[in-house]
C-alpha cells in the first residue's frame, strides 16, 4: 500500500469518527438550531470543522472567570448597601404598574434598579463625542474609568489620548478596558505610550493561543462589546461609538458608520461605574481603594432610567428577554434600529406577537454592510420578517451602527447590544432602559430621523433577487446560530 493511499485511508477513516462523535456530542451539547449549523459544518469540512468547533464551539466561560465575576457582583452589592452620601429623595422611582413588573424583571436578570434624577445627552457625532469626553476628563479630579471594545489612534480620538495624558499627569486614577480583540492592533502599538504617561491599560478577555488557553482566557469571539466611560463617578457615558474613527479606516470603503451615545449624568452614572468596576475585577482581581467607601451619586435631572449588562458570565440572555417581554406587551408601535438583524425564533415570534396585538413594528437596518457572510444572513430573514407584517427599512446615507428600540413612545432600549444571536448570548453588553414618555420622545425623533433617510423594501424586492443569491443567502442563514 503506497504512502498516499494509507494517508487517505487515514483520513476517511477520522472524517467518519469525527462525524459519528459530532452526531452524539453536539445535539446533547447545544440547542437544536446551533447543533444543526455545528453538524452541517463538520460533516462538509470534518477535519477544519472539529478543530474550529474546539476553538470557539463552547460558549462556557472558564470557571475561574465565573468565580471572578460572581466575587465582583459580591462586592459591588456592599458598595450599594453602604449608606450614602447624598439625599435618597429620588428613590424609589415611581413607575406605572405595568413599568413596574417590567423593571422588577430589569434588577432580576441585570441586578440594578431603576433610579430617577438623571440628565441625557444624545451625541451623534464620532469627533464631537470624543471632544467632549476629553473636556470633562480635562475637568477629572479623582478617576477616568474607560471601557471600549475598539480603540485606536487617530485623528478622532486624538483628543481622548491627550486628555488622558494630561490626567495622568494630574495624577488622576486613568483606567482603559479594552476588548484583547476588538482593540489588538491598538495593544501591540499604541498602549505602550499611555502606560508611560500613567494610564492603566488591561486587556479584557485575552487571547489564548489556539487551543491553549489558562484559567480565565475563553474561546476567542466571546467578546466584551461594551462602550463606556465614566469620569469621578459624576459622569458616565455609554452607547453604540467604537474609540475609533467613524469610516473605521476605510473598513467599507469609506461609509461612514453612524452612531449614537449618551453622556449621563445622575445616579445612574453609578450603576455604569458598577459595571466597569465588575470587569475591571475580572480582569485584574482588583478594586479601585477609592471606590470601596461607596459609589455616590446625586439627581441631575428628571429621567428614570436603569442599566442592564447582559453576556455569558449571567445564568440568562438578559437583554433578550428584556426585549422579548416589551415587544408582547406593545400595542401601539415599536420601532427598532440595528446593524445587523440575525434573529432567534424567541424574537421573531415576539415580532409576530406584536403586530397580531395591532402594533406596527417598524425596522431600520442598513442598505449596506460590512460583513458580506452576516449581511447575506441576515438578508435571509426578509420574507419572514415581512410575511409577519414587520416593516423593513434600509437605511441610506451610511451604515447605521445605533442599537435602539422604542415601544408605544413609553418605553426605550438603548446601548451595545444588536438585534442578534451573537449579542444576545455570546458578547458581553451594555444597555439602557428608559422609562417614561419624555425620556422616550428624544430617542424616537432620532429614530423618525433615521426613517426619514431611509426606503421600504417590499417582498416585490426581495422576488427580483435571482435564485443564486438567494441560494447563498439560505445557506449562510443556516450558519446563523453561530455568527
Amino acid at each position: 500500500m503506497s504512502l498516499s493511499v494509507l494517508l487517505l485511508a487515514l483520513h476517511n477513516l477520522f472524517s467518519f469518527l469525527i462525524r459519528l462523535a459530532a452526531l452524539a456530542v453536539l445535539p446533547v451539547r447545544h440547542s437544536p438550531p446551533t447543533a444543526m449549523a455545528w453538524l452541517l459544518i463538520v460533516f462538509f469540512w470534518p477535519l477544519p470543522g472539529a478543530a474550529l468547533y474546539l476553538l470557539m464551539g463552547s460558549t462556557r466561560l472558564p470557571r475561574a472567570r465565573k468565580i471572578r465575576h460572581e466575587k465582583a457582583m459580591r462586592l459591588l452589592r456592599r458598595i450599594q448597601d453602604k449608606p450614602r452620601r447624598v439625599d435618597p429623595t429620588p428613590f424609589p422611582p415611581v413607575l406605572p404598574d405595568h413599568a413596574e413588573r417590567f423593571a422588577r424583571l430589569g434588577q432580576k436578570l441585570g441586578k440594578w434598579p431603576v433610579v430617577a434624577g438623571n440628565r441625557i445627552e444624545f451625541i451623534h457625532s464620532a469627533a464631537g463625542l470624543f471632544e467632549k469626553l476629553a473636556e470633562d476628563i480635562d475637568g477629572a479630579e479623582h478617576h477616568v474609568d474607560l471601557l471600549y471594545y475598539i480603540f485606536a489612534a487617530d485623528r478622532v480620538t486624538r483628543p481622548l489620548l491627550e486628555s488622558l495624558k494630561r490626567a495622568a499627569a494630574r495624577k488622576v486614577e486613568c483606567r482603559l478596558l479594552l476588548d484583547a480583540l476588538g482593540s489588538k492592533a491598538f495593544l501591540k502599538k499604541h498602549a505602550h505610550s499611555l502606560q508611560d504617561a500613567g494610564v492603566q491599560v488591561v486587556e479584557a478577555l485575552p487571547l489564548g493561543r489556539l487551543f491553549r488557553r489558562n484559567r480565565v482566557t475563553a474561546r476567542y469571539d466571546l467578546r466584551n462589546h461594551r462602550k463606556l466611560a465614566v469620569i469621578d463617578g459624576r459622569v458616565g457615558y455609554m452607547g453604540s461609538h467604537n474609540a475609533i474613527d467613524p469610516t473605521y479606516g476605510g473598513k467599507a470603503k469609506g461609509i461612514a458608520w453612524h452612531d449614537l451615545t449618551l453622556r449621563l449624568e445622575g445616579p445612574i452614572v453609578s450603576q455604569l461605574e458598577g459595571v466597569f468596576l465588575e470587569d475591571w475585577f475580572v480582569e485584574t482581581e482588583e478594586l479601585p481603594p477609592g471606590r470601596r467607601n461607596g459609589i455616590f451619586d446625586s439627581p441631575k435631572g428628571d429621567f428614570l432610567l436603569q442599566a442592564v449588562p447582559s453576556g455569558p458570565a449571567y445564568a440568562t440572555e438578559n437583554f433578550q428577554r428584556l426585549v422579548l417581554a416589551a415587544l408582547f406587551e406593545a400595542r401601539e408601535r415599536v420601532i427598532i434600529t440595528t446593524p445587523y438583524l440575525i434573529p432567534d425564533d424567541g424574537l421573531l415570534q415576539a415580532m409576530e406577537v406584536a403586530v397580531l396585538n395591532g402594533a406596527r413594528v417598524d425596522l431600520i437596518v442598513p442598505e449596506k454592510v460590512d460583513q458580506r457572510l452576516v449581511g447575506n444572513a441576515a438578508e435571509a430573514y426578509t420574507p419572514r420578517l415581512l410575511e409577519i407584517g414587520v416593516n423593513l427599512f434600509r437605511y441610506q446615507p451610511g451604515i447605521l451602527h445605533a442599537k435602539t428600540m422604542t415601544v408605544d413612545g413609553r418605553l426605550a432600549f438603548f446601548g451595545s447590544s444588536n438585534f442578534d444571536i451573537r449579542s444576545f448570548s455570546l458578547n458581553f453588553e451594555l444597555n439602557l432602559i428608559l422609562y417614561g414618555r419624555s425620556e422616550t420622545s428624544a430617542l424616537l425623533e432620532i429614530q423618525e430621523a433615521y426613517l426619514a433617510h431611509s426606503r421600504p423594501l417590499g417582498m416585490e424586492e426581495w422576488n427580483r433577487l435571482p435564485l443564486w443569491e438567494k441560494g447563498f443567502m439560505g445557506m449562510a442563514k443556516l450558519l446563523s446560530p453561530i455568527l
